[in-house]
C-alpha cells in the first residue's frame, strides 16, 4: 500500500518569532510510519516540527503551518491507499502576522484568530475508496464527540485518545468503526499500538474480517 501519515504539531505565527502551537511530540505518527515501512508499505510522512529522527525508507515532507500541511497532505493523498491523520493541527491561526517582533507594552494586547482548514474533512470529501483514519483527542464526552468526528469527516476508523497521551511514549486508545463499534481500551507503547493499527488497516484494505471480530486487540505491549 501507499500510506500517508500526517504527524506532529503545526505552528501559527503572529509575528516574526512567536507562534501558537500545542505540545504534540509526533511520536504516534512516527511510530505508524516506522511500522508501515517495516511491513513493506510505501510511506509518505508529512510532519510538523518535532524532535524525532524520521524512520529510514520513508518519504518525509516537513511543514510548519496548518496551511502548509493541508497542501502537502492533499498532494500526497492522490497516491495514497490509506491515510493516518495523527497530526495535531492548530484549529486557529492569527488573522494577521506582523513582519517584526511585537514589542511588549504595559497594556493588554488582543490577538484575533481565524479557523484553519479542516484537513481530515477535506480529504474525506475526496477519498473515494481510500481509507481515512483520524485521531480524536477528547477530554470530555469522548466517545460521542469521536463518533461525530468520524461521520462528519467521512472517516473509516477513528482512534480516540486523551490528553494523557501527549508527549508520552505510552498510549491508551479506543477504536471505533461503524461496522464493529467500539473496541475495549488498548494500552501499550506507541510502537505497539502502531503495530496493531497498521495490521488492522491492512485487513480493512484487503477486505479481510476485522481482527476484532475473532479476537480482541491486545491491551498491553
Amino acid at each position: 500500500m501507499n500510506i500517508l501519515v500526517a504527524a506532529g504539531p503545526t505552528r501559527e505565527y503572529f509575528d516574526s518569532v512567536r507562534f501558537i502551537s500545542n505540545p504534540s511530540s509526533g511520536r504516534m505518527g512516527y511510530a505508524l510510519a516506522r511500522e508501515a515501512v517495516r511491513r513493506g508499505h510505501r510511506v509518505t510522512l508529512v510532519t510538523g516540527p518535532v524532535a524525532i529522527r524520521p524512520p529510514k525508507g520513508v518519504t518525509v515532507i516537513p511543514v510548519v503551518s496548518a496551511a502548509q500541511m493541508a497542501r502537502a497532505c492533499k498532494q500526497a493523498f492522490r497516491q495514497a491507499d490509506a491515510t493516518f491523520m495523527t497530526a495535531a493541527v492548530c484549529d486557529y491561526r492569527p488573522a494577521r502576522r506582523d513582519r517584526h517582533k511585537i514589542e511588549k507594552k504595559a497594556r493588554p494586547w488582543r490577538l484575533l484568530l481565524e479557523p484553519t482548514e479542516d484537513i481530515a474533512a477535506a480529504l474525506g470529501r475526496r477519498k473515494g475508496k481510500r481509507l481515512l483514519i483520524a485521531f480524536a483527542m477528547q477530554d470530555r464526552d469522548p466517545r460521542r464527540l469521536a463518533e461525530r468526528k468520524l461521520y462528519d469527516k467521512r472517516c473509516d476508523l477513528i482512534v480516540l485518545n486523551g490528553p494523557e497521551n501527549i508527549g508520552s511514549h505510552q498510549a491508551v486508545v479506543e477504536l471505533f468503526t461503524p461496522a464493529q463499534g467500539w473496541s475495549r481500551p488498548i494500552r501499550g507503547t506507541k510502537t505497539a499500538v502502531a503495530r496493531q493499527l497498521v495490521r488492522l488497516v491492512e485487513s480493512m484494505r484487503s477486505g479481510l474480517p476485522d481482527p476484532r471480530r475473532d479476537r480482541p486487540l491486545r491491551s498491553s505491549a
